[in-house]
């Protein structure tokens, strides 16, 4: 499974980052951005909870 942020939906809020910081972190512009790399088993409780816990969903786990 892997993360995706959705820019144009993104407000910058960096809740995502402050939740999972190891897939997903802010770019030089003030928005979200999700590593390339699968997301490791013991990640994807925290990464599963940054996607819920967006304000807009403009993450997504799949």
């Amino acid at each position: 499974m892997k993360g995706y942020v959705d820019k144009d939906t993104c407000i910058g809020c960096g809740l995502c980052a402050a939740v999972c910081p190891e897939i997903f972190e802010m770019d030089d512009d003030g928005k979200a951005e999700a590593s390339e790399n699968e997301i490791k088993d013991k990640l994807m409780d925290s990464a599963k909870d940054a996607e819920e816990q967006c304000p807009v969903s403009a993450i997504t786990v799949e």
